[in-house]
């Protein structure tokens, strides 16, 4: 598994391990304590097939990547996102003995501002930033390893919980309700998303996994959207008291998708799972941890 130490492979490794599997990660950063681990960095090519030939993996899951839609760095995203990406394929394309399943997380930012809802795998890609376009690269490029790799391609949508970086919207709400904050500095509050709840997220990866669908694409989603007011009145319930939003003109992304709801009934056929958490019960989890 390559991102095991990151917000979503934590859960993710979690979820295998219970269900029976040895995770090793491949990192170039460290790895929680008592985690087996490989350092390597994707963009280097030679170890990247040094790592994977000594592994041997029986499963692989790819999450690492950038993940942030507004991170700095465009030629760091498009360096991750695909040509890293191209690294890991092309060194478990040499492999004697093919893995079973590879996963590729990719996002449901690739539809961008999408006409049709719900969204569904055959909704025309339309990125509407760099961070999308990386992810629209990368699944591209992995149709070049299509008849050498039993590659399955996930999208998920937004998903959140305890753990992740409060550069994202959620934890930043999150954490000013946890601090007592009265005021808050936000973009659009109109946009709407189809969050999950990360333990869902991990699960959904599990089941793919057990269920080693024959390569496709799988939407990784609720099924419900929630505006950022929405999000806003739920925590000030859980709180017990509302904060006052700052527009701040910074935040707002003219590209910024509007709406972005998915439609998880592929999922569902081909791996039985169903998403169990809804949005108040994540919001509560990640206000008082636990």
């Amino acid at each position: 598994m390559t991102g095991r130490n990151g917000f979503t492979g934590r859960y993710v490794a979690a979820e295998l391990e219970a269900a029976g599997y040895d995770v090793v990660g491949l990192s170039d950063r460290p790895e929680p304590s008592g985690s087996e681990s490989v350092a390597v960095n994707l963009l280097d090519r030679e170890a990247v097939a040094k790592a994977v030939a000594e592994i041997k993996p029986e499963v692989v899951l790819h999450l690492a990547a950038i993940s942030f839609v507004a991170h700095g760095d465009v030629d760091e995203i498009y360096r991750v996102n695909v040509v890293g990406t191209r690294n890991l394929l092309d060194a478990l394309a040499q492999l004697a003995k093919k893995p079973r399943i590879v996963v590729l997380a990719s996002s449901a930012n690739v539809y961008g501002n999408a006409e049709v809802e719900p969204i569904t795998e055959e909704t025309p890609p339309a990125p509407a930033n760099d961070y999308a376009v990386s992810k629209l690269a990368m699944e591209y490029m992995a149709r070049l390893w299509a008849d050498r790799l039993p590659i399955v391609i996930t999208r998920p949508f937004n998903y959140t919980g305890v753990g992740q970086s409060e550069q994202f919207l959620i934890p930043k709400i999150v954490s000013h309700f946890r601090r007592g904050a009265r005021t808050i500095e936000l973009g659009n509050t109109d946009v709407i998303r189809d969050f999950s709840d990360v333990r869902d997220v991990a699960k959904a990866y599990g089941s793919i996994v057990l269920a080693l669908p024959l390569g496709g694409t799988l939407n990784i989603c609720s099924g419900m959207g929630h505006s950022l007011a929405d999000i806003l009145k739920m925590m000030a319930e859980i709180a017990g008291y509302r904060i006052e939003v700052q527009v701040n003109q910074a935040f707002v992304r003219n590209n910024d998708v509007a709406r972005l709801v998915g439609f998880n009934g592929r999922l569902r056929a081909v791996t039985g799972f169903l998403p169990t958490k809804p949005m108040r019960e994540t919001l509560a989890w990640m206000y008082t941890g636990q």
